[in-house]
């Protein structure tokens, strides 16, 4: 069975139709029939911080208890589940192989672990994001 791993935006998308990416979260969503589509610790928090911010949201912004509400209608959907970090030391292996640069890129820390957790946990990558998909690497799926 295939397993999907969503990007915060990608998750925000899927949820707010008010989003610009939304027909194609959910076009993307709507062709899956029997895959696994998964948060992770990170993306979950991502989620529900986006949902609540009025910058993001702006009319639709939402209480910590509707964004709450909104996670647990996603995980109704028998599509989706919450995936833990099964093998820790290899995400933290593959994150500091992708974070092993001597750049400065404070912003990349999250990408890398989501890049580092779909490695390690054999989960395909979702995203909008060219940087997060390159770095990502095969197998990660770029909607445009």
């Amino acid at each position: 069975m295939t397993s999907f791993f969503p990007d915060i935006n990608v998750w925000v998308a899927l949820a707010y139709r008010g989003h610009q990416q939304h027909v194609t979260a959910a076009s993307w969503f709507a062709r899956l029939t029997s895959e696994t589509v998964g948060f992770c610790r990170l993306t979950q928090l991502g989620f529900l911080r986006l949902l609540t911010h009025p910058v993001v949201m702006q009319d639709e912004v939402k209480t910590q208890r509707e964004a709450w509400e909104i996670y647990d209608r996603l995980l109704g959907d028998s599509r989706i589940a919450f995936y833990p970090e099964q093998d820790p030391v290899a995400v933290e292996n593959s994150l500091r192989e992708l974070t092993a640069t001597a750049q400065f890129v404070p912003q990349q820390w999250p990408d890398a672990y989501l890049a580092a957790f779909a490695k390690a946990e054999d989960l395909i990558l979702v995203t909008f994001d060219r940087a997060l998909s390159k770095l990502a690497g095969k197998g990660t799926v770029l909607l445009a």
